[in-house]
């Protein structure tokens, strides 16, 4: 079945290493995964639109991401690594081509710092609340957490990857309050994705803290696939490519339907709220 305006919030796509260059400082390499790669898996979930994220293989190199948006022909929005020199003029053209937000991804690299996310979130508050983008941030929920006053009173809306790697099935440490009060003022967005990245590993627990985030603010729930499920083979150089993670489609849709139980929360989840922070 097919949901039309159905979004998958968090795909990468890998292009052909001659024509998109990898960083030399990755920390792994993946494989092709092309666009005509995203549309069979779209079309395996019964989805028509994709939120393509630049890897952090490519740094603030975005050319393939950019390319990708195209061959998309307006079915997919992007998310940008930009450094902070970055033009007002590059800011508008990225817009233009489809790019929506900035990441920062710091878990990726193990940076587990405060000081940075709060440097960055300082620094591009201004920038981002002329363009009607978002900050989209990977990284411990620790981490996170310590920036929750600057969060708070961000000016753009803040998307947490992953569950915002949330450890505490229970949903009850002070870190679960700050981020479910976070949540219920519609300050953040939380991703329900990539259930093998979440330090909560038992698949009842995450199911039930899906439950809590749904009953808490369901406008402000993205669901993602984290397509083409990236992965560092242990024992490789990070110049050896890694192989994805085998995660097939039924396992995606049994994962979406559990989170998403009812037709509502699938249309608000889906599709409403992708339109809403995407633009599309």
């Amino acid at each position: 079945m097919i949901l039309t305006g159905g979004c998958d919030t968090h795909v990468h796509v890998i292009g052909e290493a001659k024509a998109y260059p990898m960083v030399a400082d990755r920390q792994y390499t993946p494989g092709l995964a092309d666009v005509t790669d995203l549309k069979r898996h779209l079309k395996r979930l019964g989805l028509t639109r994709a939120v393509i994220i630049q890897p952090s293989v490519y740094g603030t190199h975005n050319e393939c991401l950019l390319d990708a948006l195209s061959s998309m022909a307006g079915q997919a929005r992007g998310v940008a690594v930009l450094d902070t020199q970055t033009t007002t003029n590059a800011l508008q053209t990225l817009d233009a081509q489809g790019v929506r937000g900035i990441r920062l991804n710091l878990e990726s690299a193990g940076e587990h710092n405060s000081a940075k996310l709060q440097a960055a979130l300082q620094t591009w508050a201004p920038r981002l609340a002329d363009l009607g983008w978002h900050l989209q941030i990977y990284a411990p929920l620790t981490v996170t957490l310590s920036c929750a006053p600057l969060i708070a009173r961000f000016p753009v809306p803040v998307v947490l990857d992953h569950f915002a790697l949330w450890n505490d099935a229970s949903c009850t440490s002070p870190e679960s309050k700050c981020l479910l009060d976070l949540l219920a003022r519609g300050k953040i967005y939380i991703k329900l994705s990539a259930s093998y990245r979440s330090p909560i590993k038992d698949a009842q627990a995450l199911h039930a803290v899906s439950q809590r985030l749904l009953a808490t603010r369901p406008d402000r729930l993205l669901w993602a696939s984290d397509w083409p499920h990236t992965n560092r083979e242990p024992g490789r150089h990070p110049h050896e490519v890694s192989g994805y993670r085998d995660i097939n489609a039924e396992s995606l849709q049994h994962e979406l339907w559990q989170w998403l139980p009812t037709p509502e929360a699938r249309q608000q989840v889906l599709v409403d709220n992708p339109n809403q922070l995407y633009r599309f």
